[in-house]
């Protein structure tokens, strides 16, 4: 047994559980072909373990993919999550399999207690998260930035100043419309012809418009790296005659929230890759069965988010850097807020992230009073204003 799993089988007690909401106004509206997002609403869960250690994560409010709005988490936080965790003890795993059993769905509420206990138990031993899940801290990824759906001019502007900044892989969100999904793919190809491509329909296309205008981008020879979710995430047959029928790799993600979605898409043969989203898998351990399942199947995975705060996107980098069938992110998030709170984390070396060190996952704590959502209830919880 290794130092690692020692470590995850030492008692914790759990003392107090809290909450925060915030709201974080983004730069740019985010634009996919499920949503449009101008401000963040996200609820912040807070874990102190009983030698003193606390740790936060977060749930972005996702109402359209998860179901979750800043209410609802709040909601599963302070009670059935409460409930659950405080004055509990136990090992991680066993703390982890109560969040998992306090309620069904809130995938982004269980996540944001789920990333807390992580990160508390990783400050209680004084080690960085990514090292307590298997990984090398001085590790990183190369990674991408979203070109939300706009008009073609609109995406070709921002394709033009996220290469000069420093970005090497474009993600493109397209959907609904192929014909003018061509013209937005061509006017990003001729203002950042450089750049690597990750194509995102957010399940805008019928199988046979997937076929048909993935076939065409190949015959072009576009710089292409993936086509993510082009159709249905319930029509798991269709995705299989996708990926059967073209040569780009094809990648799941709506389609894929747990260990046995995993298990099903790679039985059917229906995807190359796999995205991996805390928010829909209710936290990391969801996450690492399903990054297990694909290195057992020889599958390659992205760690991906939705439009989350930087302590979700932090947490999700710890995981993607620790596992090895993990070899894409999508974590983009951060550069679209406003606010860079809270401090520490990661940063970002031109395309390149990576961790900056520290116990737990090296940020600091979020106060309440940092973006506070001007509707918020008090925060809820011994020393809830924190």
């Amino acid at each position: 047994m290794t130092g690692e799993d020692l470590r995850a089988q030492e008692s914790l007690t759990v003392t107090a559980v809290r909450h925060h909401r915030h709201r974080a106004p983004l730069l740019r509206p985010f634009v996919t072909a499920a949503r449009r997002t101008e401000a963040v609403e996200y609820v912040v869960a807070e874990i102190e373990l009983h030698r003193g250690a606390i740790g936060q994560g977060s749930a972005a409010e996702t109402v359209a993919v998860t179901g979750e709005s800043a209410e609802t988490i709040t909601a599963a936080l302070a009670g059935p999550l409460r409930s659950a965790l405080e004055g509990a003890t136990g090992t991680l795993g066993e703390l982890t399999r109560r969040i998992g059993a306090a309620l069904e769905g809130a995938s982004s509420a269980r996540a944001a207690a789920d990333v807390a206990l992580h990160d508390a138990w990783a400050k209680s031993v004084g080690t960085p998260l990514v090292e307590l899940l298997g990984g090398r801290l001085e590790d990183g990824l190369m990674n991408d930035m979203t070109i939300s759906l706009e008009d073609p001019d609109v995406m070709a502007e921002h394709a033009r100043t996220a290469v000069a900044g420093g970005e090497q892989i474009l993600k493109i969100k397209l959907g609904h419309d192929i014909a003018e999904d061509r013209r937005r793919l061509a006017a990003v190809v001729e203002a950042a012809p450089e750049a690597r491509l990750r194509l995102d329909a957010n399940q805008g296309w019928s199988p046979e418009q997937a076929i048909e205008i993935i076939t065409g981008f190949e015959r072009d020879g576009l710089p292409i790296d993936l086509v993510e979710q082009p159709v249905a995430a319930r029509n798991i047959e269709g995705l299989a005659r996708v990926a059967a029928a073209v040569e780009l790799p094809i990648m799941a993600d709506e389609a894929v929230w747990t260990a046995e979605d995993a298990r099903r898409l790679v039985d059917a043969d229906a995807c190359d890759l796999l995205n991996i989203k805390l928010a829909k898998t209710g936290g990391l351990r969801g996450a690492l069965e399903i990054a297990d399942i694909a290195r057992e199947a020889g599958m390659e995975c992205m760690v991906g988010a939705m439009m989350e705060p930087r302590i979700s996107i932090t947490a999700a980098a710890h995981l993607a850097i620790a596992h090895p069938a993990i070899t894409m992110i999508d974590l983009d998030p951060p550069a679209w807020f406003t606010s860079a709170a809270p401090r520490g984390g990661f940063v970002q070396d031109g395309a390149w992230l990576r961790l900056c060190g520290g116990p737990g996952l090296g940020l600091e704590l979020l106060p309440a009073d940092v973006d506070p959502a001007p509707d918020a209830a008090p925060p809820i919880g011994d020393g809830g204003d924190r």
